[in-house]
């Protein structure tokens, strides 16, 4: 008798706990409010009015710009979000009713903060030094990849792969200037000096002569110039003469 009672006691206590489970906790797809549970709206839409004894849930759409992504209780809907230039943010996917915007770097840039599927904050990639490549390039969520170029070649830090030097030899040319990792060899036409001395003779030559000839030139005429002939008439020699020999009396 004993035994039959301890069984009872216990059924009862099972069934006890089970109908206060059912009665105190709501469905998954439900809310609790004012002692009911009352059925969710879909995403996409909002309560405009709660459930009664006699009705469900009244549920209406978003407005525009404005969503819920999952079932609700809500009263109002979430404002859709803005992808802010000034975070260099794009649009990736425009919000709907049942789907907030989704945000994606700008170009250039790779994301640092995340919401969801959402960037939410971005910076721009690195840039690689004088010097270096890129050896792996940024993507919307990582970062450019930097490597130092080897002997022999260079990169001005914004190249996928570093170039070998220029051979100015092979080209025909001298080298004037040997190249760094930041900079390519510099290169000039190969001058003879044969060529350069002939070149030389022949400019002195063709000013230098003329100006020997214009100066002989000008000294001989002015030697001339300065040259005056005396013409003497028969009289005028008479007169000399006898001018001449009265001094000579006039001494005696």
């Amino acid at each position: 008798m004993l035994l039959l009672r301890t069984i009872i006691s216990s059924v009862a206590i099972t069934i006890a706990a089970n109908l206060e489970l059912c009665f105190c906790g709501c469905a998954h797809a439900e809310y609790e409010i004012n002692g009911k549970c009352c059925p969710m709206c879909d995403p996409g839409n909002h309560v405009y009015w709660h459930c009664t004894v006699d009705t469900s849930t009244t549920c209406v759409p978003c407005p525009a710009s404005a969503y819920t992504d999952e079932p609700n209780r809500h009263v109002t809907c979430f404002s859709c979000t803005v992808c802010d230039a000034v975070q260099h943010l794009k649009v990736k996917k425009a919000c709907t009713s049942s789907a907030d915007t989704i945000c994606e770097p700008q170009e250039g840039f790779h994301c640092i903060r995340l919401n969801k599927d959402s960037c939410v904050l971005a910076v721009e990639h690195s840039k690689c030094k004088l010097g270096q490549c890129i050896k792996q390039k940024g993507t919307a969520f990582t970062d450019n990849v930097c490597t130092d170029c080897p002997n022999g070649t260079y990169s001005n830090g914004s190249l996928m792969a570093c170039l070998p030097h220029s051979k100015c030899e092979t080209m025909g040319l001298a080298e004037r200037k040997a190249g760094t990792t930041s900079s390519d060899a510099e290169c000039q036409k190969v001058t003879s000096v044969g060529l350069v001395v002939g070149v030389t003779i022949t400019v002195l030559v063709a000013v230098i002569v003329p100006l020997i000839a214009f100066i002989i030139y000008r000294k001989h005429k002015a030697q001339c110039s300065n040259k005056s002939v005396i013409l003497y008439t028969p009289q005028q020699a008479t007169e000399d003469d006898t001018s001449k020999w009265q001094n000579q009396l006039d001494l005696l």
